[in-house]
């Protein structure tokens, strides 16, 4: 992601906090096509023209921002409104404002106070946007030890230190396994993470990583695996109001989904054991990217996670929904994690194929 050098400074990353009217939205389309501005008042500006009802793809034909960029600056610079908010150094604040919205965008799934431990160790130590990944996940997984580990203290070096110490344990291939102990050594913060990351120049063993426990990937194969889901009135006898109360359901695919007016909605589930046997469950639609280890993030089919909230209590062989109070995430912990657990993962739902939704609803097919 590409960010301009700027001569301005607060006009340009000013928030707008009301709806822009003709001519500013215009301004702003303006703005975006002439590249004016830094990189924080574009990604505001996508964000207040998306927001009066202007399409992604509107917006990149009349400023020739992708709808992938647009998405990327807003919500870089929303990341960006979180990290000014805490405490740091004006030197953090001024680079910020003018470029490394690329970094700010991998920061996103850190809480706010990680968020700018990141920043500043980003321009510290001059990262790339590949190093800012592996930063973001030293910090994510760090967070989640109920205890530091032995020798390492709670400095951002040595979350990230041990996140290379811990990945050189497990290699095998000298050069590889070098490379690792450098890049430990680089960001170890205290002397004993520095000694014992030096300690795996002298000892070659090889700690096997533990795998992830397969994920519980189910499809649906016939039809007789899709309920059809209908609104209950109540038990006779019942009035006339009581049965028009009931509302319109329409199932929305792929998993026959159905909403209504008020709060809440339904998805019809088969009724597998592993249903049965749950005791709170609950449906949230995700796509595969959002889940770790999945084998395929790069598919677009949505899925269905369907995750016990009645129970909350950890083990190593299990995925959990948790969450650090801002936002809810699926993740797999080796160790009892410190942040919040809302439920276990039961399963994981993918739709049925359908090759011709036509077929099953004409009256004169019959199986002979």
């Amino acid at each position: 992601m590409v960010s301009p050098q700027s001569s301005n400074s607060d006009p340009d990353v000013a928030p707008v906090d009301v709806a822009p009217v003709d001519e500013q939205l215009e301004a702003l389309t303006l703005q975006l096509r002439r590249k004016k501005g830094t990189w924080v008042s574009w990604g505001r500006a996508c964000q207040a023209l998306q927001k009066a009802g202007r399409s992604p793809q509107n917006i990149f034909e009349d400023t020739g921002f992708e709808p992938i960029h647009q998405n990327q600056l807003i919500v870089a610079a929303q990341v960006y409104d979180s990290v000014m908010k805490a405490e740091v150094s004006e030197a953090v604040r001024s680079h910020f404002t003018e470029r490394g919205s690329d970094l700010l965008y991998e920061i996103r799934v850190l809480s706010q106070e990680d968020r700018a431990r990141a920043a500043v160790f980003a321009l510290d130590n001059d990262l790339d946007t590949e190093a800012m990944k592996d930063v973001v996940k030293a910090l994510k997984e760090y967070g989640y030890r109920k205890q530091l580990p032995s020798h390492f203290t709670e400095a951002t070096g040595d979350a990230v230190a041990y996140h290379y110490w811990k990945l050189a344990r497990q290699q095998s291939e000298l050069q590889a396994r070098s490379r690792l102990i450098a890049q430990g050594l680089r960001f170890a913060a205290s002397p004993t993470a520095r000694q014992q990351i030096e300690k795996l120049l002298t000892d070659f063993s090889v700690v096997k990583a533990r795998p992830a426990p397969t994920l519980p990937v189910y499809r649906l194969e016939s039809d007789g695996e899709l309920p059809y889901l209908i609104p209950v009135a109540g038990a006779l006898p019942l009035s006339p109001e009581e049965f028009q109360a009931v509302p319109v359901t329409v199932p929305e695919e792929p998993f026959g989904i159905v909403k209504f007016s008020g709060t809440g909605a339904w998805a019809p589930i088969p009724g597998w054991q592993v249903i049965l046997q749950a005791e709170d469950p609950i449906g949230i639609l995700a796509q595969p990217h959002q889940i770790p280890n999945v084998t395929n993030p790069d598919s677009k089919e949505q899925v269905l996670l369907v995750v016990d909230r009645g129970q909350r209590a950890w083990d190593d062989m299990s995925y959990f929904l948790s969450t650090d109070g801002t936002t809810v995430t699926l993740q797999w912990f080796d160790t009892e994690p410190t942040v919040k657990i809302l439920g276990r993962l039961v399963l994981v739902l993918r739709p049925k194929h359908i090759l011709d939704e036509n077929y099953t609803r004409e009256i004169y097919q019959f199986e002979e």
